[in-house]
């Protein structure tokens, strides 16, 4: 059987024409919704959930795509925008009694929980980033040979069927390899976690890809518009991130910071998957932000 947050219940909400999600949901209190990043599943946040579950309601969603929610089809390059998965967020929360929330995303997760404070500032009254950058200011810092460390980027930006066939041919090379070299501390990720994700995004990759592929084209259209017409972040957000300005040459803070005028970075010192290898650390950053 596959690893479960423990205490919490899982539900399957629709939030879209077909398109439901799969819902861990725990904990009492204001509500809080987590969203996970690749090649992972909501089961990343359990430590942090079960944290946080003590004093508010804990929504954890697998992402459509990923893990066990829904995987529409790609057929017009809107389905996997992340406006359209912060779109479902935001129904999601409101299909479980939520008007209003706070909202954390890591990696992929992030970057729809970005699109959400964006478009639905009405929704969100918090906002925490987990190791990204918004997608025009990804693709504009990776250049040269540091890009390489983002080789899957370009890979998944490509036309259908040739990245998909090349991910099928060794899925679990593909996404093990990233499970393995994001990883700090290997215990963070067990080896029925380790499997759980494997087998999640095994199952996926067409929509994992559609997701990845937006970022090259939709969701960077969104972001210009977005920097032309000076629309910024409202709530009080939270970025926590990797040194990976020192080493691929640019200022996260400040690129962060055209977006979010009430922002706090923080470089931290562990992996990409910090929830797992640090999760008392990013429980407390999230806790502090929430009593801003």
């Amino acid at each position: 059987m596959a690893p479960v947050i423990a205490t919490f219940d899982y539900r399957r909400v629709p939030v879209a024409a077909g398109v439901s999600l799969n819902a861990a949901v725990g904990g009492s209190g204001p509500p809080i919704v987590l969203l996970h990043g690749f090649p992972q599943t909501h089961l990343m946040w359990r430590h942090v959930a079960a944290d946080l579950a003590t004093d508010h309601t804990v929504i954890c969603p697998d992402l459509r795509g990923y893990g066990a929610s829904d995987k529409p089809a790609e057929t017009d390059g809107t389905a996997y925008a992340k406006r359209t998965m912060a779109a479902d967020i935001v129904a999601l929360a409101r299909a479980l009694g939520h008007e209003r929330f706070a909202l954390a995303g890591h990696d992929r997760g992030a970057l729809v929980a970005f699109r959400a404070g964006l478009d639905h500032p009405e929704a969100v009254t918090h906002l925490a980033c987990l190791d990204v950058l918004p997608t025009l200011d990804m693709w504009e810092v990776m250049r040269g040979v540091t890009a390489a460390v983002g080789f899957h980027l370009y890979l998944m930006a490509q036309p259908p069927t040739l990245p998909e066939q090349m991910i099928l041919a060794a899925p679990d090379v593909f996404f093990g390899h990233f499970l393995d070299i994001w990883t700090n501390d290997p215990r963070a990720l067990p080896a029925d976690v380790r499997a759980a994700y494997l087998d999640a995004s095994r199952a996926a990759v067409p929509s994992i890809v559609a997701d990845y592929r937006a970022s090259a084209g939709v969701d960077v259209d969104h972001d210009r518009v977005d920097r032309a017409s000076g629309r910024r972040l409202r709530m009080p957000v939270t970025v926590l991130q990797q040194d990976w300005g020192t080493a691929l040459g640019f200022d996260a803070a400040a690129l962060w910071g055209a977006w979010a005028p009430d922002l706090r970075h923080t470089t931290v010192a562990c992996g990409h998957f910090m929830a797992e290898e640090a999760p008392a650390d990013i429980s407390k950053a999230l806790r502090d932000l929430l009593t801003r």
